[in-house]
């Protein structure tokens, strides 16, 4: 990793984070690296950056101005990932970064090849883990516990073995590190 380009790359995605009114992206992207580290100590630079910058400026499309129901979510989400994927375009080409590792950080971003690209899996784990860490517990007071059990459920499906339980040790910080003992 060139670090004075990751460097600038970092703050231009914070400086823009820095902006949501609801003060919760930066987080969740400080939140997003960390677990990416812990997933992957050998991150790839797009790996790290797709991390950063995975709902920079999320709120610039707020999921009301979409249509009620999963098929509305769902439309959401995946312009919500294409806006990333062109905000990161800027950014990463204003610091630097060549086409290749715009492009990389693209496909993270946009989970493409989900079940065969350990980066995407990497990155879809930690966005679980940033979920169950930060998020759950407030989401929790807002859905009935079928509703949440069968979330959680969706969730774990999503994710790697070592996500999983790494999700473990985050839902039930009393379990050991490596599950309950037999």
């Amino acid at each position: 990793m060139e670090s004075a380009r990751f460097e600038r790359a970092v703050a231009a995605i914070d400086a823009a984070n820095a902006d949501d009114p609801h003060d919760k992206e930066l987080r969740h992207a400080q939140l997003a690296t960390k677990w990416v580290q812990r997933l992957r100590p050998d991150a790839s630079d797009a790996l790290l950056l797709a991390a950063r910058g995975h709902h920079i400026r999320r709120w610039t499309i707020p999921r009301a101005s979409y249509p009620e129901g999963r098929s509305g979510y769902l439309r959401w989400r995946r312009d919500l990932q294409r806006q990333h994927a062109a905000d990161l375009e800027q950014i990463l080409g204003a610091a630097g970064y060549d086409g290749a590792t715009i492009t990389r950080v693209q496909e993270i971003v946009q989970k493409r090849h989900l079940t065969t690209d350990l980066e995407v899996q990497a990155f879809e784990d930690a966005l679980c883990l940033v979920f169950a860490e930060d998020q759950l517990a407030e989401f929790a007071t807002r859905v009935d516990k079928e509703k949440l059990d069968d979330i959680i459920e969706k969730t774990k499906e999503k994710m790697s073995p070592e996500g999983r339980r790494l999700l473990a040790e985050v839902t039930d910080p009393g379990s050991p590190p490596d599950g309950p003992s037999r």
